[in-house]
């Protein structure tokens, strides 16, 4: 069974967890890890065969055009990560509006053609901020993936389906991050921090089941800086913080090369 693979293409500096120690204004100053680390993602899914989604940070691609052309040229669907890496439930129609517009063009004169698929930062489209789903039709997305359906302190729609579905009232469809019911509760097994505190083989029995038991698809994450065990630190008081992004980075690679061996993938196009 084809399962989603989806890489949210942002550097160290740009998560969510750093946005009040690290300004837009300040990521130039920063060491760039982002093409590297993107370039290593792209052999590793060359070696097993394998074509994903990239939902990529409109500033990253206005920086790092190449970037972009190198996974379009390797056959990979590209898809819109914002392009601030703001939250959308932080901002006002009109702000998302005009983030999502600057992305979009961005990437769509780079590739001379149209972007579908739509990833909000940090999984932030929320039962406060599902407005965000009637500017994303009008900008004419085809779909979405943001919607984790979880109870977390940043994200998450509690109760939301767990495989695709189509949006109420909309012609969107959404592809939410996947969760495994466990002993009655439904857990995040879909990639990112997940995939790196869990053990591998609790993921990939989840994954398993999800596929066999369920005969369903799963969507799974990653981002290019969870491969890279020596980024630079940024230091945060916020001790959650901290261990959600560094925690077992150096696990991420070895354990993907299992994945892709472990399940077929392709992207959500």
């Amino acid at each position: 069974m084809d399962n989603f693979l989806t890489i949210d293409v942002e550097d160290y500096f740009h998560v969510s967890a750093f946005e009040t120690i690290v300004t837009k204004e300040q990521w130039p100053a920063y060491e760039c890890r982002v093409v590297f680390n993107t370039t290593k993602v792209l052999d590793l899914l060359d070696r097993h065969g394998v074509k994903a989604t990239f939902f990529v940070l409109g500033w990253v691609a206005e920086h790092y055009p190449d970037l972009v052309a190198e996974i379009d040229r390797r056959g990979h669907e590209i898809g819109c990560h914002s392009y601030y890496h703001r939250l959308v439930y932080d901002m006002t129609p009109h702000q998302f509006k005009e983030d999502t517009v600057r992305a979009k063009d961005v990437l769509e004169q780079l590739l001379g053609k149209r972007v579908r698929g739509y990833r909000a930062p940090s999984y932030s489209i929320t039962q406060k901020s599902l407005w965000a789903y009637d500017v994303l039709e009008e900008l004419g997305f085809e779909y979405d993936s943001s919607v984790f359906p979880i109870h977390h302190d940043r994200y998450g729609i509690p109760g939301a389906p767990r495989f695709p579905y189509r949006v109420p009232g909309h012609t969107l469809k959404e592809y939410p991050l996947s969760t495994a019911p466990i002993y009655g509760n439904h857990i995040p097994v879909s990639g990112g921090g997940y995939f790196r505190l869990f053990p591998y083989w609790f993921i990939k029995g989840a994954l398993k089941r999800i596929n066999k038991e369920e005969g369903r698809s799963f969507m799974f994450y990653f981002h290019p800086w969870e491969i890279d065990p020596f980024q630079p630190k940024i230091r945060t008081k916020n001790i959650l913080s901290r261990f959600r992004h560094y925690v077992n980075l150096s696990r991420t690679l070895p354990r993907l090369d299992l994945l892709l061996q472990d399940f077929r993938f392709r992207g959500i196009s």
